[in-house]
Protein backbone atom coordinates (compact mmCIF):
# COMPACT_ATOMS: atom_id res chain seq x y z
CA UNK A 1 0.00 0.00 0.00
CA UNK A 2 1.43 3.36 -1.05
CA UNK A 3 1.57 6.03 1.61
CA UNK A 4 -0.96 8.84 1.37
CA UNK A 5 0.31 12.41 1.58
CA UNK A 6 0.32 13.76 5.16
CA UNK A 7 -2.13 16.49 4.13
CA UNK A 8 -4.78 16.52 1.47
CA UNK A 9 -8.28 17.37 0.38
CA UNK A 10 -10.98 15.40 -1.35
CA UNK A 11 -14.40 16.49 -2.61
CA UNK A 12 -17.66 15.36 -1.05
CA UNK A 13 -20.20 15.95 -3.78
CA UNK A 14 -21.42 12.42 -4.62
CA UNK A 15 -22.21 9.14 -2.86
CA UNK A 16 -19.03 7.72 -4.44
CA UNK A 17 -17.04 10.40 -2.64
CA UNK A 18 -18.46 9.17 0.67
CA UNK A 19 -17.16 5.67 -0.16
CA UNK A 20 -13.76 7.10 -1.16
CA UNK A 21 -13.67 9.05 2.10
CA UNK A 22 -14.03 5.83 4.11
CA UNK A 23 -11.30 4.14 2.06
CA UNK A 24 -8.94 7.09 2.44
CA UNK A 25 -9.53 7.33 6.20
CA UNK A 26 -8.89 3.58 6.55
CA UNK A 27 -5.56 3.94 4.73
CA UNK A 28 -4.57 6.98 6.80
CA UNK A 29 -5.43 5.15 10.04
CA UNK A 30 -3.36 2.16 8.96
CA UNK A 31 -0.52 4.45 7.94
CA UNK A 32 -0.19 5.77 11.51
CA UNK A 33 -0.83 2.30 12.94
CA UNK A 34 -4.05 2.98 14.83
CA UNK A 35 -5.53 -0.12 16.44
CA UNK A 36 -8.41 -1.85 14.70
CA UNK A 37 -10.84 -0.40 17.26
CA UNK A 38 -9.46 3.14 16.76
CA UNK A 39 -9.65 2.66 12.97
CA UNK A 40 -13.27 1.52 13.17
CA UNK A 41 -14.25 4.49 15.34
CA UNK A 42 -12.55 7.00 13.04
CA UNK A 43 -13.99 5.44 9.86
CA UNK A 44 -17.49 5.36 11.38
CA UNK A 45 -17.29 9.01 12.45
CA UNK A 46 -15.87 10.00 9.05
CA UNK A 47 -18.67 8.15 7.27
CA UNK A 48 -21.36 9.93 9.27
CA UNK A 49 -19.75 13.35 8.87
CA UNK A 50 -19.07 12.95 5.15
CA UNK A 51 -22.70 11.94 4.62
CA UNK A 52 -23.83 15.00 6.64
CA UNK A 53 -21.60 17.20 4.49
CA UNK A 54 -23.14 15.78 1.33
CA UNK A 55 -26.80 15.63 2.40
CA UNK A 56 -27.21 18.59 4.76
CA UNK A 57 -24.42 20.83 3.50
CA UNK A 58 -25.11 20.28 -0.18
CA UNK A 59 -21.60 18.92 -0.67
CA UNK A 60 -18.21 20.16 0.36
CA UNK A 61 -14.85 18.62 1.13
CA UNK A 62 -12.84 16.60 3.60
CA UNK A 63 -9.36 17.76 4.47
CA UNK A 64 -6.94 15.61 6.42
CA UNK A 65 -3.66 16.05 8.20
CA UNK A 66 -1.38 13.55 9.88
CA UNK A 67 -0.22 14.91 13.23
CA UNK A 68 2.69 14.31 15.59
CA UNK A 69 2.60 15.65 19.14
CA UNK A 70 4.56 14.59 22.22
CA UNK A 71 5.70 11.40 20.47
CA UNK A 72 2.15 10.45 19.48
CA UNK A 73 0.75 10.13 15.97
CA UNK A 74 -2.70 11.42 15.16
CA UNK A 75 -5.12 11.95 12.33
CA UNK A 76 -7.23 15.10 12.01
CA UNK A 77 -10.16 15.26 9.58
CA UNK A 78 -12.04 18.43 8.67
CA UNK A 79 -15.46 18.24 6.99
CA UNK A 80 -16.42 21.59 5.44
CA UNK A 81 -19.39 22.87 3.47
CA UNK A 82 -20.92 26.18 2.47
CA UNK A 83 -24.47 24.94 3.03
CA UNK A 84 -27.27 26.38 5.13
CA UNK A 85 -25.47 25.78 8.44
CA UNK A 86 -26.99 24.35 11.60
CA UNK A 87 -29.82 26.51 12.92
CA UNK A 88 -29.78 25.04 16.45
CA UNK A 89 -26.37 23.59 17.25
CA UNK A 90 -27.39 22.78 20.84
CA UNK A 91 -30.31 20.68 19.55
CA UNK A 92 -28.13 19.01 16.91
CA UNK A 93 -25.70 17.98 19.68
CA UNK A 94 -28.51 16.39 21.72
CA UNK A 95 -28.49 12.60 21.98
CA UNK A 96 -31.41 11.03 20.21
CA UNK A 97 -32.12 14.00 17.95
CA UNK A 98 -32.17 13.12 14.29
CA UNK A 99 -32.82 14.92 11.06
CA UNK A 100 -34.14 11.64 9.66
CA UNK A 101 -31.09 10.84 7.50
CA UNK A 102 -27.70 9.23 7.98
CA UNK A 103 -26.73 6.35 10.24
CA UNK A 104 -28.50 7.84 13.23
CA UNK A 105 -25.25 8.59 15.06
CA UNK A 106 -25.56 12.30 14.50
CA UNK A 107 -23.01 14.76 15.75
CA UNK A 108 -23.04 13.57 19.39
CA UNK A 109 -22.44 9.97 18.34
CA UNK A 110 -19.54 11.02 16.15
CA UNK A 111 -18.15 13.08 19.01
CA UNK A 112 -18.10 10.04 21.31
CA UNK A 113 -16.06 8.03 18.78
CA UNK A 114 -13.02 10.32 18.62
CA UNK A 115 -10.60 12.04 20.97
CA UNK A 116 -11.16 15.62 19.79
CA UNK A 117 -14.30 17.09 18.22
CA UNK A 118 -15.03 20.68 17.22
CA UNK A 119 -18.05 21.96 15.29
CA UNK A 120 -18.41 25.46 13.91
CA UNK A 121 -21.64 26.37 12.18
CA UNK A 122 -24.01 29.26 11.73
CA UNK A 123 -27.13 29.71 9.61
CA UNK A 124 -26.11 30.81 6.12
CA UNK A 125 -22.42 30.30 6.87
CA UNK A 126 -21.97 26.57 6.33
CA UNK A 127 -20.52 24.02 8.72
CA UNK A 128 -17.08 22.79 9.66
CA UNK A 129 -16.59 19.73 11.84
CA UNK A 130 -13.08 18.73 12.87
CA UNK A 131 -12.24 15.41 14.50
CA UNK A 132 -8.95 13.96 15.71
CA UNK A 133 -7.92 10.48 16.76
CA UNK A 134 -4.61 9.92 18.56
CA UNK A 135 -2.59 6.72 18.71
Amino acid sequence: MAAIDPTGTMPLTTEQHVVLTRQTVRQLCQQIKLSLVEQTKMITAASELSRNTLIHGGGGRMRWELLARDGRAGLALHFEDEGPGIADLKLAMTDGWTSGAGMGLGLPGSKRLVHDFVVDSAPGKGTRVSITQWK
